[in-house]
């Protein structure tokens, strides 16, 4: 009875949402309105305030319900965040840029796209100031481009290289009594050791400390240039370990000063030539941002459709946050019987997924590139399925730190007989047409050959999946499984060994694609595809789902995060072409 009230209330609270739609949907153009008119008034002297307190993602989303109440979206939008520092570059009115992080959360790939920009916006002539309560080694990394860069005399900084952590559930599932099948081809394919290994193989460990090495050296490089430190006296500090708190952060000249956050805007009042008793005009990225899709002010018909395919690769339509294959297939078939557009970006941030879906997807860019451009600028990630619809492309555009490749395909089928027969007391039995009708079943144990058959299958998938790449990347197929096997590359180790060709940002790839287009900058406009859902969809959709999320997690309590790792896996249909689960870089 308990449980049938609260799923009544959940009725009703979505009646009720329903009821109140009309009143929202004017709060919402209200909000709007209101933000449209502080985006376009910016008082003189100001200072743009960078906070980065929500996650960096390729598009800005507005699909949650509070969002509608807020003139802040869920996230941060890349591309929107790009265009902000740009235009404040050119804005009279802003004197300077405040970086004001401490945990960003952006991937390597976005972090690098960010720094890029905030060092072409130095060139202009105006200041750049930072201020750090506690450091990440993530934030540090974009705050080093700071003129005059604030820690806090009491704060932290981290400054001691980067590390990925994977946990193993080998002995769960023994004590669970669940027996993983597992399908790869490819030993550096270490997506399912986790399932079978108690800790990480010698092939796992050996790609992962190749390709985090190129990363932290990488950044180090960087640092070195902004902060005038030599890069081997940077490594020294890092792998000594010799930043224990913000004196040493100092004393090593990692920092510019140590002092508090009302001494930084002080110091940006002397920038401007403000009184020190007046009030310093910040303006937040919210308010500042331009949604104008049109960056170069173009009235041309030209278009160069830039599509976004950020998330994991899920057959279907998929949502916002993942790449559905019909959704994109179709967004690609758009761009390609679109008249107006001349060239494709295709922008891959995926860590893999579906190998039918990724097959799919592929089609039609190979479709595409018979009658246009097709370009690939890869963002934090473009492996295993994100580098299969990526490596049809006519050109391959990837930072250095990026992580792409993992060719390499995988299947995963529990037998979970044990579970239910030896923790639960729960028998199963079946009738059958034939021998194999159950095939795929996870209550009984496989056979020799039904084992045999389902690794067929995946070696396959694999054979396709190497042939294709050879056939994209030019080369023989032979040198290509080489390079494949699963292994995981940094940008830098891909380009060396062919599997991207040009190390650069989104905007190489976008003057690239405009080059073999034959457009010039002010020639095209931008296209972005595919569609996100507007304000009314969202509130239809997110209203009802909230209102039932919150009554799962109040019966689940502690365990919400399993239900919420299960319904990701339960989108893993087939055979998979990803990552590991989680690639956490620290």
């Amino acid at each position: 009875m308990r449980q049938f009230l609260k799923y009544v209330l959940a009725t009703l609270t979505g009646l009720a949402l329903f009821a109140l739609v009309g009143v929202i949907i004017g709060l919402g153009f209200l909000v709007a309105a209101v933000s449209g008119d502080s985006a376009a008034t910016v008082a003189k002297d100001s200072v743009l305030e960078l906070k980065l307190d929500r996650p960096v993602s390729e598009r800005e989303s507005r699909e949650s319900f509070a969002a509608l109440f807020s003139s802040q979206a869920d996230n941060i939008g890349l591309d929107q965040l790009k265009l902000a520092i740009r235009r404040a570059k050119k804005d009279n009115d802003i004197k300077g840029i405040f970086l004001n992080v401490e945990l960003v959360q952006a991937g390597m790939a976005s972090l690098e796209e960010i720094r890029n920009e905030l060092l072409d916006f130095k060139k202009s002539g105006k200041f750049i100031v930072a201020y750090n309560d506690i450091a990440s080694e993530k934030s540090y990394y974009l705050t080093s481009v700071a003129d005059k860069l604030y820690l806090n005399p009491q704060g932290t900084l981290e400054f001691n290289g980067l590390s990925s952590e994977t946990y193993y559930y080998k002995n769960l599932f023994e004590k669970a009594g669940i027996e993983p099948y597992i399908f790869r081809v490819g030993s550096f394919k270490s997506a399912v050791e986790p399932y079978f290994r108690d800790s990480m193989s010698d092939s796992a460990r050996l790609q992962t400390s190749s390709f985090l090495n190129s990363i932290n050296n990488y950044m180090l490089q960087n640092v070195a240039k902004t902060r005038g430190i030599e890069t081997a006296r940077l490594k020294m500090i890092s792998d000594s370990m010799l930043v224990h708190n913000a004196e040493d952060a100092k004393r090593l000249g990692l920092v510019t000063n140590l002092g508090y956050y009302d001494q930084a805007l002080d110091f940006m009042k002397g920038k401007v030539g403000l009184d020190q008793k007046k009030k310093l005009s910040l303006v937040g990225l919210s308010d500042y941002q331009d949604a104008d899709d049109n960056e170069d002010g173009s009235t041309s018909d030209n278009r160069i459709a830039v599509i976004y395919a950020d998330g994991d690769i899920v057959t279907g339509k998929g949502g916002n946050d993942n790449i559905g294959s019909t959704r994109f297939a179709d967004a690609i078939r758009q761009a390609r019987l679109d008249d107006n557009v001349k060239a494709v970006v295709l922008r891959v941030n995926s860590p893999g997924g579906s190998s039918l879906a990724s097959d799919i997807i592929y089609r039609e860019v190979i479709l595409t590139k018979k009658v246009k451009p097709v370009v690939c600028s890869m963002s934090d990630v473009a492996a295993s399925g994100g580098y299969f619809i990526a490596m049809a492309c006519d050109t391959i555009v990837a930072h250095p730190n990026t992580i792409t490749g993992s060719i390499g395909v995988f299947g995963v089928l529990p037998n979970i007989q044990p579970l239910l027969r030896d923790k639960l007391g729960i028998t199963t039995d079946r009738v059958t047409t034939g021998k194999f009708s159950d095939l795929p079943t996870i209550t009984r144990p496989l056979t020799a050959f039904e084992k045999q058959q389902l690794q067929k299958e995946v070696d396959r998938i694999y054979a396709d999946f190497t042939t294709k790449a050879a056939q994209g990347r030019h080369m023989p197929v032979e040198r290509l499984r080489r390079l494949a096997s699963g292994r995981v590359w940094s940008g830098t180790e891909a380009k060396a060994r062919g599997l991207v060709d040009v190390l650069g940002s989104f905007e190489d790839a976008m003057r690239i694609a405009a080059r073999r287009a034959n457009l010039k900058q002010d020639d095209y406009k931008i296209q972005r595809l595919p569609r996100q859902k507007n304000m009314l969809e969202s509130m239809f959709n997110t209203a009802s789902e909230e209102a039932r999320l919150h009554l799962v997690k109040e019966e689940m309590g502690p365990m919400y995060p399993v239900y919420e790792q299960y319904k990701k896996l339960s989108t893993m249909t087939g055979v998979q072409a990803r990552l590991p689960f989680e690639l956490n870089i620290q």
